[in-house]
């Protein structure tokens, strides 16, 4: 469904009651778009969990290394964006329409206010298309089939999954969910990944989160984080830290508890 073609949610669609995981990110990044009780718990986890801020930041910044170099280096001109979240800076259609304008992308989340900014997603350049799916990333049959309205399956497709699939708690079904969607997709298509590896202080900042009423969010020991990757072939520099990926700049401090990768379907 293009959002173009929805009207605003209405406003008792949104639940201010329950703190959603697109508005609480975005209360990390500095964003306004969230309420109360987003900010309620946001702040409890960063007390808990100070390096949130930094995991939040450096997720942003790890999306847009990963798409310019699949843009730049591997030619990947179409980007299905899972769990999206709300608009910001350097999203994933700016990144990929800098250095391709031609790349197509489309983006796919189920919470009612990023629906409501689905617009600021869909500004294209002429020469491409972008398009918003409001659905559940765990539902792949339904994604796959709206997405194909703007994607060419035939042809390469990064898929993208950024401190989301923590949500999907059990290890089989968050596997078994990436081959579906990777499943549809021919030789040379990629996987952009991330998530926060169990340690002690994520595994309790985990809990604080289900216990403030968000939707669970799963960290994982990196070593069932790696096999995600099972059947790929990893990009250099592989499987660790998002700081560590081909950063921009010298990195300074302690790396994030964020470990992802980039890798191409054979």
């Amino acid at each position: 469904m293009n959002a173009e073609q929805q009207a605003q949610p209405p406003a008792d669609r949104i639940d201010t009651s329950t703190p959603h995981s697109a508005r609480v990110w975005n209360y990390w990044l500095g964003g306004k778009d969230n309420y109360p009780v987003d900010q309620a718990l946001g702040a409890r986890m960063e007390e808990m969990f100070p390096q949130i801020i930094d995991i939040a930041r450096a997720s942003r910044a790890f999306q847009a290394r990963a798409v310019r170099y699949l843009a730049e280096e591997r030619g990947i001109r179409q980007f299905l964006d899972l769990g999206t979240g709300l608009p910001t800076a350097n999203s994933t259609h700016e990144v990929a329409q800098a250095s391709a304008p031609e790349s197509r992308i489309v983006y796919v989340d189920n919470d009612p206010i990023v629906l409501a900014h689905a617009r600021a997603l869909l500004v294209s350049k002429p020469e491409g298309a972008t398009n918003y799916i409001h659905a559940d990333l765990t539902d792949a049959t339904t994604v796959l089939r709206e997405a194909e309205n703007t994607l060419d399956f035939k042809q390469p497709v990064a898929l993208m999954l950024l401190s989301t699939l923590g949500h999907v708690t059990d290890d089989e079904a968050a596997a078994s969910l990436l081959n579906s969607y990777l499943g549809a997709f021919p030789s040379g298509s990629c996987l952009i990944q991330c998530d926060t590896i169990e340690t002690p202080e994520t595994s309790a900042g985990s809990d604080e989160y289900e216990s403030g009423g968000a939707l669970p969010y799963k960290s994982r020991a990196a070593e069932v984080m790696r096999t995600f990757s099972a059947g790929l072939d990893l990009v250099e520099p592989g499987f660790g830290s998002i700081s560590l990926w081909r950063p921009e700049q010298p990195p300074t401090g302690e790396p994030v508890e964020q470990w992802g990768f980039v890798a191409v379907k054979p």
